[in-house]
């Protein structure tokens, strides 16, 4: 997106350090420190201090009272005020202009390039409108330059490091929430996004199903042609399943051993057409010494069979059982859940 945020806690704690930081500095340089003090000066700058440590507390401690779009705002709020106090002040100093490498800093680590990209320039603009008029046009050349380049740089290295941590972040959460093997979602993963899909499901009067497969005498697979042809026969089932999960909130998933699990947004009938799908996809499997491996799928639809997550994995979990125990090689529905009787 153009303009985002990334990561508001660590953006309301980097405001809230700042104004906390900034309030004490502002009452040491404007208050303890000028020889020539004045009450109205003074008094400026002692509310200035407790303004801004007000704001830092609230900041830190409750982010939740701040609206959305001050963290937006933060960077180019910042770049007002470091302008406003040096330009009142009349400090060019190098140390006062230090304080422009705040909102770099801010938007590098947490807005997107467009408003990285905004930032600098307002930075150089405003560093512009304090260092010409009070240094002149020589010397004021020179600092602007000098600052301009400095900042740019610090958002090269910044925004550098953030994408090699974003990269690092991505293969983390793959290798946290994906099967190692297949690529198809963990037992972890899926638990989830079945959870999501129920609470889904029940808040919009919709039906999602749930298969759980099994691949038939995998064990023996593995005995007859090795742990090599059987891995084979895990990824090649797995890449069957993606074919039936085709929308874009239909999950796969590997629970353990050579059973596996599919989520879909459907209806009892859609369950039934995928599962035949599937028995297609699996037919046509063409790379394995062993032959095409044969399936056991057990379906169960919420609300028709379950209401809750839990329901659903237990009836998904007692077709497949059924279908298992009917001579393998077959498809399952659950059965509607009893009713309990009326108590007289």
């Amino acid at each position: 997106m153009r303009f985002q945020l990334r990561d508001q806690a660590g953006a309301s704690r980097s405001v809230a350090y700042l104004l906390m930081g900034a309030g004490p500095f502002m009452f040491i340089t404007g208050v303890v420190l000028p020889d020539n003090r004045t009450v109205t000066g003074v008094s400026v700058f002692a509310v200035l201090t407790v303004v801004l440590g007000l704001g830092g507390a609230i900041c830190r401690w409750r982010p939740e009272r701040v609206p959305t779009v001050m963290w937006l705002l933060a960077p180019y709020l910042g770049i007002a005020l470091v302008t406003t106090l040096n330009l009142a002040t009349t400090d060019a100093s190098t140390g006062a202009q230090f304080f422009y490498l705040w909102p770099v800093l801010y938007a590098a680590n947490f807005l997107s390039r467009i408003a990285n990209y905004l930032v600098l320039t307002l930075v150089s603009a405003g560093n512009a409108a304090v260092v010409f008029p009070i240094e002149g046009a020589n010397r004021g050349l020179s600092d602007w330059a000098s600052l301009t380049v400095a900042m740019i740089l610090t958002a090269i290295v910044v925004n550098s490091l953030r994408l090699r941590n974003d990269r690092l972040r991505d293969v983390l959460e793959t290798q946290a929430y994906a099967d190692p093997l297949t690529g198809v979602a963990n037992r972890r993963s899926f638990d989830g996004e079945l959870a999501r899909a129920v609470a889904w499901a029940n808040r919009g009067n919709e039906s999602i199903a749930l298969l759980t497969i099994d691949i038939d005498y995998f064990k023996k697979i593995n005995d007859t042609w090795g742990h090599g042809v059987g891995d084979m026969a895990l990824q090649a089932v797995a890449d069957a399943l993606r074919t039936v999960a085709r929308r874009e909130d239909d999950v796969v998933g590997r629970l353990g051993g050579d059973e596996f699990v599919v989520l879909l947004r459907t209806d009892r009938m859609g369950a039934r057409r995928a599962a035949d799908d599937l028995r297609a996809a699996v037919a046509q499997i063409d790379s394995l010494p062993s032959g095409p491996p044969g399936l056991s799928i057990g379906v169960a639809v919420l609300p028709d069979h379950a209401g809750t997550a839990v329901e659903l994995g237990t009836a998904s979990d007692a077709a497949l059982y059924q279908a298992k125990q009917g001579g393998r090689g077959r498809t399952a529905m659950a059965h509607p859940p009893t009713p309990l009787p009326v108590s007289r």
